[in-house]
């Protein structure tokens, strides 16, 4: 059993955190504090971002929509982590949702809608999923939260496409290798070159009704795109995603790492 006080909660804040900074939560945060956990004053918290790590908080003051904290001590350090977009087809609202969260627990460094010939929603609400991948963030140890940009088309995609950053598509027709081949030649090509890391990637996947054939064909054209299959049976779009992000992380990205261990002085879930 550990000696200090487990933090009552975990959330992220994009101030600057340094010890004997004071920072001030947004109301949301504030809310969650006092109404929901039922905090009061000399508790305490761990608050993060990706810049300044993770830190131990004491609320020194809490009212209706406000709430301030006194930074104490760091409990984890910066961390570099797998730069990996996840680039999809809008779906309906509640699995939308569930697509943001599950990605940002796996570690996708960045939510990108697209719409695609076939998309059946008309919308996104990007704050949501903004919303949504935070509270994943909070609740999965990891140190950042993805970026959610705004919604463009598929020629607005290709046309912005990066330089550099590789796009892993998911084929449901046509030539495509299946995933695991793919990911495993690629590492072993990454381990014949000095830098020896996967560098910029992304997945994508197309909406409930699947790419139309002209899409498909435009990607496999593009000579930074790898066509990948994910088995025999049909996938939900959101199941594709995170089957793909899964498998990506497991053999290009950080999938060989453990989640963090009881921090010194912290009891860990065990305690």
């Amino acid at each position: 059993m550990g000696t200090a006080t487990k933090p009552a909660t975990r959330l992220h804040v994009a101030d600057r955190l340094a010890a004997g900074q004071v920072v001030g939560l947004d109301h949301g945060q504030a809310h969650f504090l006092r109404s929901v956990l039922r905090l009061a004053p000399g508790a305490q918290i761990a608050v993060f971002n990706a810049g300044d790590g993770e830190w131990l908080a004491e609320i020194e003051g809490l009212g209706k929509g406000w709430c301030s904290l006194q930074v104490l001590q760091q409990r984890r350090s910066p961390a570099a982590e797998p730069d990996l977009w996840l680039v999809f087809a809008p779906i309906k609202r509640a699995r939308i949702d569930f697509m943001a969260e599950k990605a940002t627990e796996l570690g996708c460094s960045l939510l990108q809608p697209v719409m695609t010939r076939f998309t059946a929603v008309s919308r996104v609400n990007e704050e949501r999923l903004a919303a949504n991948a935070r509270e994943a963030a909070e609740q999965c140890e990891r140190l950042s939260v993805p970026e959610v940009r705004e919604t463009i088309s598929f020629g607005q995609l290709l046309d912005s496409w990066p330089a550099g950053r590789r796009l892993l598509v998911c084929a449901e027709w046509g030539e495509a290798r299946p995933i695991a081949e793919a990911l495993q030649d690629i590492a072993q090509a990454i381990r014949t070159e000095t830098r020896g890391e996967a560098g910029p990637w992304a997945v994508m996947t197309g909406p409930e009704g699947g790419f139309a054939e002209s899409e498909l064909d435009a990607l496999r054209k593009l000579p930074f795109v790898t066509p990948v299959g994910l088995g025999p049976r049909i996938l939900r779009a959101d199941t594709a995603a995170l089957a793909a992000v899964a498998c990506w992380q497991a053999i290009l990205g950080d999938g060989a790492a453990r989640p963090p261990a009881a921090l010194a002085g912290f009891p860990g879930p065990e305690d």
